[in-house]
């Protein structure tokens, strides 16, 4: 059951807002708040979180959000920017998945304009991993939108990192070496092949089976991807823009501490009840790893 009545555990020293859900689960605990996330973070520590996986609004005018000239917009991701830098252990990883702002036809790339200011905070870009996804809007006076970008950030050279548990099947898997010292052993990883910085993951619309009411929801495996490769056990993993709250539960399906919060009030009352399906065991998500599409399988499981 969710509670706002306890104390926080773990690198947070302070009690937890009666405006914040609380859960301690068999696994790990989750914090999660109907709050602007500048202040949410305010009251955190330096280093709280060993990742931090988000997608800010686009500025395009969805539900969630304000359209506002894209200056404004940017000055806000500044002070946002600033805050998870500051709450960024020096182990850790932001992942901060944007697309594009499209004004008459007009495209800017969001994460052009965001690299400075992850940047001037000394963070190093590892990757700027393409998300390829099958279905969008279709346009008529340019090509159609099929991808958007995940940047990951760390704050130093010595940064938490799994390749192991994101290995993809190799495509030759018996492929041998036929010259050398290792002539005629196999030239692939038996545990499989590293999956590159182009990620094809479907997007959440009517036929997924994790789809809410939020317009640009978070597929669950991506976020499992991160979650998997960039921290270890009972590490700590935060959203400021939790939307309905995907990267929550990615984050407590593989025993991590999970922190998120949204302005939202349906969205975060959607995300708990996830979260409470996800303790009870009936939470639907679409297995990482299934491939996008395989006629065997029932047409709603792809």
């Amino acid at each position: 059951m969710l509670n706002a009545s306890e104390t926080q555990r773990g690198p947070f020293k302070t009690d937890i807002p009666p405006d914040h859900y609380r859960a301690t689960s068999a696994k790990r605990d989750v914090v999660f708040a109907c709050q602007d996330n500048l202040e949410f973070m305010r009251g955190l520590p330096d280093g709280a979180f060993k990742l931090i996986v988000t997608s800010p609004p686009y500025n395009l005018g969805k539900e969630y959000e304000d359209r506002s000239p894209l200056d404004d917009w940017l000055a806000v991701q500044t002070k946002v920017v600033a805050e998870c830098v500051r709450l960024l252990d020096p182990t850790g990883s932001i992942c901060w998945q944007v697309g594009n702002f499209v004004d008459r036809g007009a495209v800017t790339p969001l994460d052009i304009l965001l690299y400075p200011l992850f940047r001037e905070r000394g963070l190093k870009l590892r990757n700027r991993i393409i998300w390829h996804f099958g279905h969008g809007l279709h346009c008529s006076k340019r090509l159609s939108g099929r991808y958007e970008t995940i940047n990951w950030w760390t704050k130093s050279d010595n940064y938490t990192w799994h390749l192991d548990p994101i290995r993809v099947p190799a495509k030759y898997p018996t492929k041998k070496s036929f010259r050398g010292p290792n002539a005629g052993k196999p030239s692939c990883n038996p545990k499989g092949k590293n999956p590159s910085d182009v990620w094809a993951f479907p997007n959440v619309k009517s036929n997924h089976p994790e789809k809410t009411i939020h317009p640009c929801q978070f597929p669950v495996e991506l976020v499992e991807r991160l979650v998997l490769s960039m921290t270890d056990e009972d590490d700590a993993v935060f959203d400021p823009y939790m939307g309905v709250g995907s990267t929550l539960v990615a984050a407590l399906m593989h025993s991590r501490r999970a922190f998120g919060c949204d302005t939202v009030e349906r969205y975060v009352e959607i995300a708990r009840g996830r979260i409470r399906r996800l303790q009870a065991g009936t939470l639907r998500t679409r297995p990482m790893g299934r491939p996008i599409y395989d006629p065997r399988l029932p047409r709603g499981g792809h």
